[in-house]
């Protein structure tokens, strides 16, 4: 069963630098979002265990369902070029076409699974 665990944080200072640093970087990869269908943008950004920031952004196409979340974007880049990587977090953010964003933000069951295995693979929460 995949737990997901999060707190909701009224100001981004009582966050640690890394959690901040991983939350820009996904903000950051909003910019590669292909989302003409949806105009819904999101980012993604993976932390590995040995430091390294993976990101992703949501590909749609309109032969649905082609496309791919940016969760899983991010997250097969880092398991196809990192596979005895541990992932240590996930951070995710959305934005509609006119860059206003949207919180919070639900991964999908699709990604859910792919989180749910990785996990699995890593014996790590």
């Amino acid at each position: 069963m995949l737990t997901i665990d999060y707190t909701e944080f009224h100001d981004t200072n009582q966050l640690k630098d890394w959690e901040k640093d991983l939350i820009e970087q996904a903000k950051a990869a909003l910019a590669g979002s292909y989302s003409p269908y949806s105009h819904f943008r999101v980012g993604a950004a993976v932390l590995l265990d040995n430091g390294v920031i993976i990101t992703g952004s949501n590909q749609e196409n309109g032969a649905y369902p082609s496309g791919l979340c940016a969760e899983r974007v991010a997250l097969f880049y880092a398991g196809a070029q990192y596979p005895n990587v541990p992932i240590k977090a996930l951070a995710v953010v959305a934005s509609n076409e006119k860059g206003i964003t949207v919180s919070p933000v639900s991964p999908c069951g699709a990604c859910r699974q792919v989180m749910l295995e990785y996990q699995m693979i890593s014996n790590k929460p």
